[in-house]
Order: C-alpha cells, then structure tokens, then sequence
C-alpha cells in the first residue's frame, strides 16, 4: 500500500512537471511558426462546415463553459451535495471552480496578453485570449463532478458514465470556441493543461483534509 502511494505520488509530480513545461513552451511560443500552424490547420478543418444549424448547436455546447454555464450546473451541484450532507465536497467544489476558473484563469490572460484570432469570428468576444477561459473553466468544472461521483457513488457505472461524460463535455466545449472563431486551437490546448494542473492540486488537497479529518475523527 506503502509503494503504491507513493508511486501515485510520483506520477502525479511528474506529470505536473510536464504540464508545466508544456504549457509554458506554448505560452512562449505563441507566435512562432510551428503554433501558427498548428492553428491554422485545425481551424481550417474545424470552420470548413459552417452552416445556421451546426453553429446553432454551438452555441448551446459552449454555453456550458462559459462564465454563466459553469456557474449554474456549480450552484446545482453544490445545493445537492449540501442537502446529501457532504459539506466537505461543497466547499472543495466551490473554491476549486471558483479559484481556477475565475483567478487563476485571469492571472494567466493577463501574463500572456495574446489577442484573440481574426480568422473568421462568428461571434465577438473580449479579453485576452489564452488560454481559453471556457476550455479550462470545463476541465476544471467536468473534471470536478467526475471527482465527485468517484468520491460519493459506489456503482462503477456511474462512476465510468460520470467520467465519459466529462470528457466528451470538455472536448465539444473546446472545438465550440474554435468553431465560433474566439480561440486559437493552442488557446484550447493551453486551458486544457491549466485546468487539469489546477485539477490536480486540489484533488492532493481534498484527498489529504479527507485524511485528515478521518484520524481527527479517530482521535476523537
């Protein structure tokens, strides 16, 4: 048991480490030639089937990693763990979406102060561009409930449901901001590693106070 914490332990470091050096060779890199195009190939094969319809459903999809979306599936969330009576869980759901969405997510935009593309908009948006605010709000946001259902269900199903979810929730969000012509794909890439390095750190977080109180309760 010994070995197998701290080989989780070891995982998580290293990939924390990658996280950072990923996304800062990104940040650094934002008008070098190789992120231009890699941009530019995905947005093209992303715009090539604008139609009413298609950006429509778009519309909807990113709705749901926006500031307002992931405010409200936040509250419903947080109402329903506070009525089941798990406290803890509230108030790791709300600092951590609060915190990483919100602050975090603007300390990076104001560091890197990249402007948004000019492409082909299909709708305007302000502020800076990456990383993508709505990219790393879903990945914090989706990520956070898949924690959730890991922590309080005991069915594997619903665990495995809660997961595949999650992760098609965050993806259609990110290719919604491309489409919609608001973020670069590298935008999307770079709230990606944000949001699942926040992910991370308060997940070890949660996992320790849980402990924590555990051998208070002991103690007691």
């Amino acid at each position: 048991m010994q070995r197998k914490v701290i080989w989780l332990g070891a995982i998580q470091i290293l990939l924390l480490v990658v996280f950072i050096w990923v996304f800062w060779m990104i940040g650094t890199s934002l008008n070098g030639p190789q992120i231009r195009s890699f941009d530019n190939d995905i947005i093209s094969k992303v715009q090539s089937n604008i139609s009413d319809k298609l950006t429509s459903i778009m519309l909807v999809i990113t709705f749901f990693g926006s500031v307002k979306g992931v405010a409200i599936i936040s509250v419903i969330a947080i109402i329903i763990l506070f009525i089941t009576r798990h406290r803890l869980m509230c108030l790791f759901l709300a600092l951590t979406i609060g915190l990483g969405a919100g602050v975090f997510n603007k300390i990076l935009k104001l560091y890197f102060k990249r402007e948004r593309p000019d492409i082909q908009p299909i709708i305007q948006e302000h502020g800076y561009s990456f990383p993508s605010g709505h990219s790393m709000g879903s990945m914090i946001l989706y990520g956070c409930l898949a924690f959730v259902l890991f922590k309080v269900y005991k069915h594997k199903w619903a665990k495995l449901c809660g997961a595949i979810i999650g992760i098609i929730m965050i993806l259609i969000v990110g290719i919604s901001r491309i489409y919609l012509g608001v973020h670069y794909p590298s935008d999307v890439v770079g709230g990606y590693i944000a949001g699942a390095f926040w992910l991370i750190i308060c997940f070890n977080t949660y996992v320790m106070i849980e402990k924590w109180k555990q051998r208070k309760n002991l103690n007691v």
